[in-house]
């Protein structure tokens, strides 16, 4: 299965994915006049907010994932930008999990949640990211 090189950025080095289960997502951003805002998604299935992310389809590589993700669940066309670190768990099947990253500059674009993965977005400062 195609998934990305491996990816360096300021002391960032991902070789390569190694987990059962492989997803990615952008971490969406952008300036206005108040500063640097983060785009935050809501998942009614879960009850929480996270960035927008999935898994891979058959044959698809973790960058076009990403974009896909990004696109169907909030409406939103990106351009990857820097690559972020991944993160690693273990689902409660006791599967591990991997899901890489990339932040994604929005400009003035406004997302649009699907309505079924996702209801909700919020343009947030990184501190109330944090918090959520």
């Amino acid at each position: 299965m195609p998934y990305a090189a491996a990816r360096s950025a300021a002391g960032l080095h991902d070789t390569h994915p190694d987990s059962a289960v492989l997803a990615a997502g952008v971490l969406p951003w952008r300036e206005n006049g108040r500063g640097l805002e983060l785009l935050i998604i809501h998942r009614p299935r879960y009850d929480d907010w996270s960035w927008p992310k999935g898994k891979l389809d058959e044959g698809e590589t973790l960058p076009e994932c990403a974009v896909r993700e990004t696109l169907e669940e909030i409406g939103l066309p990106v351009t990857l930008g820097l690559p972020l670190p991944s993160i690693h768990y273990t689902l409660n099947s006791g599967t591990s999990k991997e899901v890489w990253y990339w932040a994604a500059e929005a400009g003035r674009r406004e997302p649009t949640p699907d309505g079924g993965e996702v209801d909700r977005t919020a343009w947030v400062t990184p501190e109330e990211a944090r918090q959520r």
